[in-house]
């Protein structure tokens, strides 16, 4: 990136639509876009105070492009720090491209994937992890991410990380005074007082590093393994959930021979259901492909659903001796998963008489009854569903992280510090004590991004859309 280039951009999606907006960035913003632009009142819109917002038209020589209205943010106080445009124009991509051709032409360059909030980076408008929330944000499809991205973006992320790297920043500069004066054998740094800030950033960064598990998933979507025999109802029950036809419901065994997924949100969390293909002894090559599938999905799967056909079980004549085999192989998926959360659901309820609903709670006692045709207690499911996400730290506002490249720098922070703390208790010299606190506050450091290089910055803003 040359900093010294002005760059243009479409900011809105592509395609057709009411309006368009282009946004231009850079030292010569304005004075290009004034050369571009005839306001309606003739003022020009270079005397114009910033944040305001003048109606006119793009013209190209006599040529009149579009009415537009431009929006004006003079630098360092837009969005990029530097002088930035935004024209609204009619949505045609007809007439967006013809406005931005014409600002190629006179002296802009396209701008590359996220480098307006490069810029904004560069420009000390907004630190790494801010900057990565933005396409978060962009990103975010039910309310949990929504609330995560908003709260990183505003900093409650950021400032965590800052205030502790800056008292670690305090002590490890009186460490260094001490290695001045090593000859003199004298401490500037309170070790006590130096403890107590190690043990303080072990535990935010033990607390950070547990939010991960929480956040990847809600980022993620939660993966919801719908297990069981052929023709239980799985596909039916996936389209209950989603309340579409998403998958082929028939009453041929073994119809879904891999797995479907698909994605609804309930109470603000993404949940991402995995339709798998029945278990059950079979010879047919594709289907046990599917079968082994079944399992994988299972590992992979963070809530496990075995699914039970009720109107099999209302015809059987030795119900108790099924059910004890149903409950056999519920017990082997839990041993599998130890500690995933297992639901076991008694499909097609709705053909169930009241005594053979107390004979199968005998035996399965942890049951509970559904029908996915008619709607019956799906509504249940869900809130049960919600109950095994964790949501207290989001309802609490606290910082939960959900970016691996953060994980990854608390991880080796916590690493780095965790030196620092078995230094201390062996009392090692202050020289071998801050080459630790050297290493944490680097890491610390790349995070917000006070520590970065170019590849890191290409890698990180190569996943944003042109335009942002």
């Amino acid at each position: 990136m040359n900093r010294n280039e002005t760059i243009i951009a479409l900011a809105t999606a592509s395609g057709a639509g009411a309006i368009a907006v282009i946004r231009i960035s850079g030292a010569r913003a304005i004075t290009i876009g004034s050369a571009l632009f005839k306001s309606v009142s003739g003022k020009n819109l270079a005397n114009q105070k910033t944040h305001t917002i003048h109606l006119g038209h793009i013209v190209d020589g006599e040529k009149i492009l579009d009415q537009v209205l431009v929006s004006l943010f003079k630098g360092p106080n837009s969005y990029t720090g530097e002088n930035v445009l935004e024209i609204s124009c009619h949505g045609s991509p007809f007439i967006q491209q013809e406005i931005i051709q014409l600002f190629l032409r006179n002296g802009c360059r396209m701008a590359e994937a996220g480098e307006f909030t490069l810029q904004a980076f560069l420009n000390g408008k907004m630190d790494l992890s801010q900057a990565e929330a933005v396409a978060d944000l962009i990103a975010s499809d039910n309310a949990a991410n929504h609330q995560i991205a908003m709260q990183q973006m505003r900093g409650g992320f950021s400032n965590e990380i800052q205030k502790l790297r800056q008292e670690l920043l305090n002590f490890a500069s009186l460490i260094e005074l001490e290695l001045d004066f090593a000859e003199e054998d004298v401490e500037f740094a309170d070790r006590t007082q130096f403890k107590t800030l190690v043990n303080k950033i072990q535990e935010v960064l033990k607390r950070l590093i547990n939010s991960f598990a929480i956040g990847n998933v809600i980022k993620n979507g939660i993966p919801v393994a719908i297990v069981g025999e052929p023709n239980v109802g799985k596909s039916t029950l996936l389209n209950a959930l989603l309340n579409e036809e998403r998958a082929i419901v028939s009453d041929i065994a073994g119809t879904t021979r891999d797995s479907i997924e698909d994605e609804i949100n309930i109470g603000g969390i993404g949940f991402r259901f995995i339709d798998t293909a029945g278990i059950r002894e079979t010879q047919d090559v594709v289907e046990s492909i599917g079968i082994k599938k079944t399992f994988e999905k299972i590992a992979q799967s963070q809530v496990v659903i075995l699914l039970v056909d009720g109107a099999t079980l209302q015809k059987e004549a030795l119900l108790g001796d099924r059910l004890k085999l149903i409950a056999s192989e519920a017990e082997k998926i839990r041993n599998k998963q130890p500690g995933k959360p297992f639901i076991l659901l008694v499909n097609k309820a709705d053909v169930l008489t009241e005594n053979q609903e107390k004979e199968i709670k005998n035996v399965l006692t942890d049951s509970q009854f559904i029908s996915a045709k008619t709607g019956m207690g799906i509504e249940a499911l869900q809130s049960q569903l919600l109950e095994f996400v964790n949501t207290g730290a989001l309802r609490n506002n606290e910082t939960i992280v959900t970016n691996s490249r953060h994980y990854d720098s608390l991880i080796r922070a916590l690493e780095a510090i965790e030196k620092v703390q078995a230094g201390m208790d062996e009392e090692l010299p202050s020289d071998l004590m801050a080459i630790d606190v050297k290493e944490t506050l680097y890491h610390l450091g790349e995070i917000t991004g006070e520590v970065t290089n170019d590849e890191l910055l290409g890698n990180i803003f190569a996943n944003f859309c042109i335009g942002k």
